[in-house]
């Protein structure tokens, strides 16, 4: 698009070099626009009005959103419960009542044609990284991941300590505690509290347990205590602070929660209850969009499967009702499969995957 201004002294170059004698063609070509577009410059006020298109009043699409769905959108993603969650987790959590109001992209035009398209919640904008080549996980009780972050008190100098354990497949919290003090002996109680919860005397192939290198987690009676319940230890190559990324985000997300005290925690028992109603929201009602927006209970249940076949089949009748405002396939919502610590190619993933059923059918 060429300004008014640019027009007028193109326009008026190319009239001083043909009234010299120039021919119009090449005397066009050498600024860079063509004969017919000088012509329709003089024939339709395009030296004295500019560019008609931005001003231009065009017809509203057929398949465009009504005000009605608009505002039904908008007041969906204001509701209480939806306040700090994204357009991304509310249409999938909304599919799974059996309700579609619009895409994700749909109600983020919303947001933002009222002004409300600013990221929601406390956490910033991700940044996208590579990490190294680990472990690598098709179904749950393969590999754990764990570790230890320090929860504020509402007295200067003092912390609680939370200890989770994460099932890298499912991205459940299958073990979790919270005491006052950092100690080996906190590790090992948690360890042989989630083996026994998570019944892994009767698995024929025991989890492996990863953990960065703290000396907490690396203790002797902590290694032992693996070694007596047949887990394998794995821990983070020094000196990476990104090896044990699932852990890191879950603390991260654990404390961006709204209800996560600011000026922290009053006693240990407080503590405690929050902990505790965390791993709650965080294992049944967070969706996850490392499994395709699902809670990790579903998916550590294997209902993730039936439950994305379910809101395939409601985006197809969406768009049966509505093609036009379709430019291609649905959302894709396919099941998650196997997970790796850190990103790897896809051949690695799948040979693993492959060799593991294999074991699991000759056992």
């Amino acid at each position: 698009m060429i300004a008014l201004e640019d027009r007028q002294a193109l326009a008026h170059d190319i009239d001083i070099a043909h009234g010299a004698g120039a021919r119009l063609q090449p005397a066009c070509e050498i600024v860079g626009i063509d004969v017919r577009t000088l012509q329709r410059w003089k024939a339709q006020d395009g030296l004295t009005a500019g560019d008609g298109r931005p001003r231009a009043v065009r017809p509203t699409p057929r398949h465009a959103l009504s005000p009605a769905e608009r505002a039904a959108l908008l007041a969906v993603a204001n509701a209480p419960r939806f306040a700090s969650v994204p357009p991304a987790r509310i249409v999938p959590m909304l599919a799974d009542e059996g309700l579609y109001l619009g895409s994700e992209s749909s109600m983020a035009r919303v947001l933002r044609a009222h002004g409300q398209n600013a990221r929601r919640g406390r956490a910033k904008a991700p940044r996208p990284t590579r990490p190294p080549t680990t472990h690598i996980a098709t179904a749950p009780a393969q590999v754990w991941c764990w570790d230890m972050t320090y929860l504020p008190a509402n007295v200067l100098g003092r912390w609680f300590h939370l200890y989770l354990i994460l099932d890298l497949y499912s991205r459940k919290i299958v073990g979790a505690e919270v005491h006052d003090s950092d100690d080996a002996d906190h590790a090992v109680h948690l360890v042989r509290r989630t083996a026994l919860a998570e019944r892994i005397a009767t698995l024929e192939a025991k989890p492996v347990l990863h953990g960065d290198n703290g000396s907490t987690l690396k203790a002797t009676t902590v290694l032992a205590m693996l070694q007596w319940l047949g887990v394998k230890p794995s821990y983070s190559r020094p000196r990476v602070s990104d090896d044990n990324a699932y852990a890191e985000s879950l603390f991260r997300t654990a404390k961006y929660r709204p209800e996560f005290p600011a000026k922290g925690f009053a006693s240990l028992e407080q503590a405690r209850a929050w902990a505790a109603e965390f791993v709650h929201w965080y294992n049944v009602d967070h969706r996850h969009s490392g499994i395709g927006y699902v809670s990790p209970q579903q998916r550590h249940a294997g209902e993730d499967q039936a439950i994305l076949a379910a809101r395939h089949a409601l985006y197809t009748q969406a768009k049966q009702r509505n093609p036009a405002r379709w430019s291609g396939n649905t959302r894709d919502w396919s099941h998650i499969g196997a997970v790796t610590l850190n990103p790897e190619r896809d051949a690695v993933v799948n040979m693993t995957a492959a060799d593991q059923h294999t074991q699991q059918k000759t056992a």
